[in-house]
């Protein structure tokens, strides 16, 4: 029997991103700010929405993600609503690319909207983190492991082993204002020193209140298409280089190293993928809802050698102008975190790449904008990791 020929796989890049309101939203709900997200990125992307034909979202709605669709007037025939915390979003960008280069879709539309800030004020929802007490977590709830202890205890651990000290961590906040300063999107650009976050009321031992993300609204979206639809998009591609994801545990005791994040993985398998090396990134967008994601992160995915990310944070390296920028827009630390982050990640590194980034654009030493970037977003208390490798060739 003759095999039958694979089609050619087609080439996918991101051709639409938008942010809805974001910081501080009193006045729309979280499927507000899904449609206005996604009308956003639809303008951005120049296409007509009837090309959508695949949808993917999660967190919101009864039958995620099928009555935001229906709320957003999409009838998919491709959907996703992976749920692996705060890097769903870079999942799901791998799972619509394969899906996109496969045929299975043709455009597919990443959405995130939520009131987190606003329905905490309300009294809508409550600030607990605690992640309920069924299945394998109720082993540890007795013990008081809310999430930002999970954190927490990672972090003292990376201190106790490699010397890693709560001035270095520091640093990772402070570079973080230094970018927010210069977004206007960004939620606090006050700029702060070490000192104030060394300081600042104790939330978690060794984090202190500037060492956690914010508390915000929010959202955003991501149109990704198969390269034949790029002749009538509006903007330069961004192509999806390589992706790669992983998960590691729920449990803390089956958590193999404190001080390995599931994105060694995640992102060994993007870098091999894409044909590219660390090295070789012009920024890094990476999920940073504590000081020490940020340090673990840049360790991991092989920007230092382990032990060694204290060193790499500091002296302004990570920061505007540094070496290798990192949350150019101010990350979840000063510019937004409404809940789950990952698809952000994405939209501030295409904004970069298109240089379209406005006061914030990050430049390379030619004076141009960067030409690579990398993605790298966490979930849970690095439970998952979801890596994706973006480049402008």
């Amino acid at each position: 029997m003759t095999a039958l020929a694979s089609p050619p796989r087609r080439k996918v890049a991101i051709a639409g991103v938008a942010l809805a309101d974001c910081g501080r939203v009193d006045d729309r709900t979280p499927y507000a700010l899904h449609a206005q997200a996604a009308r956003r990125a639809v303008a951005d992307s120049g296409l007509d929405r009837t090309v959508i034909d695949g949808f993917a979202s999660a967190g919101l709605g009864t039958l995620a993600p099928v009555d935001v669709a229906e709320y957003l007037g999409l009838r998919p025939r491709w959907v996703d609503s992976t749920a692996v915390g705060g890097a769903t979003w870079e999942v799901m960008a791998a799972h619509a690319a394969d899906a996109i280069a496969a045929g299975h879709a043709n455009a597919v539309l990443l959405v995130y909207g939520s009131t987190a800030r606003a329905d905490v004020k309300a009294r809508r929802r409550t600030a607990n983190l605690s992640f309920g007490s069924r299945g394998p977590l109720q082993y540890e709830v007795p013990y008081g492991h809310t999430l930002i202890a999970k954190y927490a205890m990672a972090a003292r651990r990376h201190m106790h082993q490699y010397g890693t000290t709560l001035e270095q961590l520091a640093a990772v906040a402070v570079q973080a204002r230094a970018h927010a300063a210069a977004n206007p999107d960004a939620m606090f650009r006050d700029p702060i020193t070490v000192d104030d976050v060394l300081d600042g009321p104790l939330i978690a031992d060794p984090f202190t209140k500037l060492h956690c993300c914010i508390r915000s609204d929010g959202g955003c979206a991501v149109l990704l298409v198969a390269e034949e639809y790029l002749p009538d998009a509006a903007k330069a591609p961004v192509w999806i280089l390589g992706t790669g994801e992983y998960v590691s545990h729920t449990a803390m005791s089956q958590w193999d190293d404190f001080t390995v994040s599931p994105a060694a993985v995640s992102g060994r398998l993007a870098f091999e993928r894409a044909g590219l090396a660390p090295a070789e990134m012009d920024i890094a967008e990476i999920y940073d809802a504590f000081t020490y994601m940020t340090l673990v992160t840049l360790e991991d995915l092989g920007f230092c050698a382990k032990g060694e990310g204290g060193a790499f944070v500091e002296k302004g390296r990570i920061g505007p102008g540094g070496e290798l920028p990192v949350n150019t827009d101010g990350g979840g630390l000063s510019a937004c975190h409404p809940g789950m982050r990952g698809l952000f990640l994405l939209v501030e590194a295409v904004r970069q790449l298109r240089n379209e980034a406005g006061s914030h654009q990050w430049l390379r030493p030619d004076g141009t904008a960067p030409r690579l970037a990398v993605a790298s977003a966490t979930g849970g208390w690095f439970c998952s990791s979801a890596t994706v490798v973006l480049g402008r060739d």
